[in-house]
């Protein structure tokens, strides 16, 4: 078994797909025709797959910012990159920071985080630094 995708729900799938492939490297692979002009579009980057659907639909909370949500859903998704800072700066404009960057020292030296909001306000993690713990503790 292995991850698959995570699935979004955009007002303006397009302009979703365009900042996910200038800025995480994301490339078209499917687009599936569901008639009536509706469609799903599947963007890829390595194994892992957005799958964005579009929807006029009303959010019924207003978009969060910070890490994301505090309630049960989804939080966030979130990519690694070599360094938090001059990905920020190549984004530009488009970095919409909600939160960070932060410095995890404490916890593994070197992590270091910084939360972005997508065009539609979906909340995205970019990190540094993060490793696996040689030994984690048993599910109790």
């Amino acid at each position: 078994m292995r991850f698959v995708h995570v699935a979004i729900n955009c007002k303006e799938p397009v302009t979703v797909e365009r900042f996910y492939v200038k800025h995480f490297g994301f490339k078209r692979a499917r687009v599936a025709d569901l008639g009536g002009g509706n469609q799903i579009v599947f963007i890829k980057s390595g194994h892992v797959y957005l799958e964005m659907f579009q929807t006029d639909a009303i959010a019924p909370h207003p978009p969060v910012g910070g890490d994301g949500p505090q309630y049960p859903c989804w939080r966030h998704i979130a990519f690694q990159v070599d360094d938090v800072d001059a990905k920020l700066a190549e984004m530009g404009e488009d970095a919409r920071v909600t939160q960070g960057p932060m410095s995890f020292d404490g916890f593994i030296p070197g992590w270091k985080s910084v939360w972005v909001a997508d065009p539609e306000g979906n909340i995205i993690e970019i990190s540094q630094g993060y490793v696996d713990q040689d030994s984690p503790p048993s599910l109790p």
